[in-house]
């Protein structure tokens, strides 16, 4: 990711006059290492085998995305999965109807293959496990 987004990232979670939102946004570097550390601390190894390959193919992807509304959107919502894993609110939770809808079609394409991985691996165990 560019160094001018980190330099906006960080100018917009310490920006004055604006209102303080409910987290400082990390930069991308320090929000990366933190989903992989809470991958290690709080998730299964075969999900944690799962979610770091998403985490750094998504992280890769977006590596040289240069509008920076795009990038915030970006960091917020991996910011705020990280803070779910940590907390493991995540367990049972459901896609929120009104995202879904702003997805676009290779983002729901995206989602459904993550849908079939996840499903693939628990009819693995289940062989596994008879």
């Amino acid at each position: 990711m560019r160094p001018s987004v980190c330099l906006l990232a960080s100018a917009m979670s310490s920006a004055k006059g604006m209102s303080p939102g409910p987290m400082a946004l990390l930069p991308p570097i320090h929000l990366y290492r933190r989903l992989l550390r809470a991958h290690r601390k709080h998730l299964p190894p075969e999900m944690r085998l799962l979610g770091d390959e998403y985490v750094k193919a998504e992280f890769r992807a977006h590596r040289n995305v240069e509008n920076p509304v795009h990038m915030i959107g970006f960091l917020t919502e991996w910011q705020l999965y990280a803070q779910k894993i940590e907390g493991d609110a995540w367990v049972g939770e459901r896609l929120d109807p009104g995202k879904v809808e702003k997805m676009s079609d290779e983002q729901l394409a995206q989602l459904y293959e993550l849908m079939k991985a996840i499903q693939k691996r628990g009819t693995e165990e289940g062989q596994d496990g008879s």
